[in-house]
């Protein structure tokens, strides 16, 4: 049977991962209209990251193609900037934001951003802590009569969603940024024109949106159980 607190958990996240679908409906819409747009260079999502890699003098990064649809992404581990096959091949203003933005990754990672660092540290723990914390959330939240012995899953879920929600967290300014260096280059580069700069700032923006979401809506549920917590005592 399930407490009235798992069924408020419930609802917390239900609501979050609404709002997380509505940023990702008009991620998508705003990367399919910007897809439609070519740039007035003409250079495809593969050329624009070299160039942009090569502009800051970094030799060791390879482009590569990534199968899927916005499964773009830069890997520290190997050094490889991935780009989805419409954006590794493509010529449009989309194509250009999602390129240099993983670049921009790559910068980071180039000139030890002390963010990208703690973030990358983080993974191996948030692994294991997104895996197990569903699991000790039903058995705090969701049985009943556990008496005194509750306050101990309710405390290992505190910490378990405390480590996600700290890598949610520390994930905005990672993408914060990348997309701020991205968005310079471009313009300074002359990759894109100030109109089509501003666009890549738009579809920017809402990539950086499904982010904002997910961290509020961990958080939410860190200060939900805190406050549970807090009431037991």
């Amino acid at each position: 049977m399930f407490s009235g607190g798992y069924m408020i958990m419930m609802l917390i996240g239900g609501a979050f991962m609404v709002l997380g679908m509505l940023a990702g409906a008009r991620l998508k819409s705003k990367f399919k209209h910007y897809s439609q747009l070519p740039t007035t260079s003409g250079l495809s999502g593969k050329e624009i990251a070299e160039k942009m890699l090569a502009d800051y003098g970094i030799t060791d990064v390879e482009v590569i193609s990534a199968r899927g649809q916005l499964t773009d992404h830069y890997n520290p581990g190997n050094k490889t900037v991935n780009l989805s096959e419409v954006v590794y091949n493509e010529r449009n203003i989309a194509a250009a934001a999602v390129a240099a933005h993983e670049v921009g990754h790559a910068v980071q990672h180039a000139t030890a951003y002390a963010w990208l660092g703690f973030r990358s540290k983080m993974v191996p723990v948030v692994n294991i802590a997104s895996r197990a914390q569903q699991f000790v959330l039903m058995f705090a939240l969701g049985v009943t009569a556990l008496g005194s012995f509750g306050v101990i899953p309710l405390v290992l879920a505190i910490a378990l969603v405390g480590v996600t929600t700290l890598f949610a967290v520390v994930t905005l300014p990672v993408e914060f940024d990348a997309s701020r260096r991205a968005l310079a280059w471009l313009e300074n580069s002359g990759v894109t024109a100030t109109r089509e700069t501003a666009g890549a700032k738009d579809a920017l923006k809402w990539a950086a949106m499904t982010y904002v979401v997910a961290a509020m809506g961990s958080l939410a549920q860190l200060l939900f159980l805190v406050a549970r917590f807090a009431s037991r005592r």
